[in-house]
């Protein structure tokens, strides 16, 4: 069936151990982030193989059907939780990153109530404008929860504003920490300062010492750091692969013909004229891939444009002949494989080695 996504296991498992293998010379530990698969129990399964020992998800869901499928925790909530989801975040998650005092009293009230021990890191804004208390009102805030079970700080980089983590950045968290512990008598145990857009301050190895958990999936599940505009050289590319079959070839003018509009879904689309061209659409689209993140394994392959089931390529240039039938291949970048993994009309086959 296609359009198919490709699995392999064994790649998947040999970047974890590869980032685990960085963490641990850095002294930092490593959460392995699932949520980009939609907490599939194979690839939580492979990072455990691996050595990595916390599981990081940002739905109760996800973390539901990995326990069902077998998958042990610990688990860290990655998205701060909704109060509606309290209780079910208490039962199922060790770790949760929570940003104000009012959830961190709650969940605490939960947990007293059910006897569980729930460690929570307090997560401070220093720039990307997410989540967390801003860096400049952090200590004020969270020494507030000095009476909870906060062990630790954290922040996010890169994954709404793009912000590239530096040495400054991780400074301010560790003297918040030091704050913590100093005047208001809290145990920071963990700073989780990174994601994959920090790993290359590990590779530099400029990471400030203090600096003591990672939270990592795309490096892991892809081989690369969108933030940074990377491929990781160091790591495989060729964990996830969409195929997607071929139901139109036809020659037609690179520009189309008439006034036009917006497309489908209300973007006004620019077109260079090149003449005529060999198109082939693929039964593969926006419902499915986020079209802008496929990358063809073939030399010669261009993605033009898609709808919402119809993905247009140019193949002119392509080094055979792509006819009706065939399959082409591509690559993926992290939202891309994000939409993939969610639609029920992608079909994942997986393999090892």
């Amino acid at each position: 069936m296609f359009p198919r996504l490709l699995i392999n296991l064994d790649e998947v498992e040999q970047n974890a151990r590869k980032v685990l293998d960085l963490s641990k010379k850095n002294g930092v530990e490593l959460v392995g982030v699932t949520k980009v698969t939609l907490g599939d129990p194979l690839i939580a399964e492979a990072m455990k193989r691996a050595g990595v020992e916390i599981i990081g998800e940002s739905r109760v869901k996800n973390v539901e059907r990995m326990l069902k499928a077998g998958i042990k925790g610990p688990f860290m909530l990655l998205r701060v939780p909704m109060p509606s989801e309290f209780r079910k975040v208490v039962e199922l998650f060790d770790y949760v990153l929570v940003s104000d005092p009012k959830v961190v009293n709650g969940l605490q009230e939960l947990a007293d109530e059910l006897g569980k021990e729930l460690k929570m890191i307090y997560m401070v804004d220093v720039g990307d404008l997410r989540e967390g208390v801003w860096f400049e009102r952090a200590v004020e805030e969270i020494s507030q929860c000095s009476r909870c079970n906060v062990v630790g700080i954290g922040t996010n980089f890169g994954c709404y504003a793009g912000v590239i983590p530096s040495s400054k950045h991780m400074k301010i968290l560790l003297d918040i920490k030091e704050q913590l512990e100093r005047n208001h008598n809290m145990r920071i145990e963990y700073v989780s300062a990174g994601n994959t857009s920090a790993i290359l301050m590990m590779e530099r190895g400029d990471l400030p010492q203090g600096i003591n958990q990672y939270r990592v999936g795309e490096a892991i599940v892809l081989g690369t750091d969108v933030t940074n505009g990377r491929v990781i050289e160091w790591l495989s590319q060729d964990t996830f692969v969409l195929e997607a079959e071929v139901i139109e070839v036809k020659e037609k003018p690179s520009v189309p013909f008439g006034e036009r509009g917006f497309d489908a879904f209300g973007r006004r689309v620019e077109f260079e004229d090149r003449g005529t061209r060999v198109r082939a659409i693929c039964a593969v689209g926006e419902q499915d891939v986020d079209y802008r993140g496929l990358r063809p394994v073939e030399e010669g392959v261009e993605v033009l444009h898609a709808s919402s089931d119809h993905l247009v390529l140019d193949v002119t240039d392509a080094k055979r002949n792509v006819s009706l039938g065939d399959t082409i291949r591509f690559r993926m970048n992290y939202s891309c494989l994000l939409r993939a993994m969610t639609s029920p009309f992608v079909e994942k086959v997986y393999s090892r080695a």
